[in-house]
């Protein structure tokens, strides 16, 4: 295996030219069908697996359970990964300057979530690629409790702001 990729990282794979993944767009979130009891107790995050094809022939690409894999802290534990709320690519037909992404929920203690390593391995055409790992981390440690903390309201208006000044930066380019 490489050495690792930060997420957001592209990564090429030499055996299929034109083929590059990347994991990126880790952050907490909670899932949109609702949590799964075993999760209890634990932070949601969720992260994307990007394939794109940049090559001049289609690759089948197919990215399921058991082909990723999600460890938190600096012990390397194994995080929940929420089946039923992720969406995988299964035997998908990537075509040239196409992309494919799945979305992954996963759960882990909060405290451990400041390290994040995923490792991939698609399976294109019917074939193994090697694993590749990404790391990264979610930067949920910060105080948000006590007297000082923002109100709901207030946390609300702030991603209001957020959501709006993202959506006049894409109207603008």
């Amino acid at each position: 295996m490489h050495e690792p990729n930060v997420v957001g990282d592209w990564q090429e794979y030499d055996e299929h030219p034109g083929l590059r993944v990347r994991v990126h767009r880790l952050h907490a979130q909670e899932p949109p069908r609702g949590r799964d009891d075993t999760a209890e107790g634990l932070t949601y995050f969720t992260l994307r697996v990007t394939v794109e094809n940049r090559g001049p022939r289609h690759f089948g690409v197919h990215l399921e359970d058991g082909q990723l894999d999600v460890r938190v802290g600096p012990d390397g534990e194994s995080a929940f990964l929420d089946w039923r709320n992720s969406q995988f690519i299964e035997g998908y037909d990537v075509y040239p300057l196409r992309r494919a992404t799945a979305v992954l929920f996963a759960a882990a203690p909060e405290t451990a979530l400041s390290r994040v390593d995923v490792q991939v391995q698609l399976r294109i055409d019917e074939e193994w690629t090697e694993r590749r790992l990404w790391s990264g981390g979610l930067g949920l440690q910060d105080d948000t409790t006590g007297p000082c903390a923002p109100t709901v309201h207030e946390k609300l208006a702030h991603q209001i702001s957020d959501f709006l000044r993202d959506q006049a930066e894409e109207g603008s380019a």
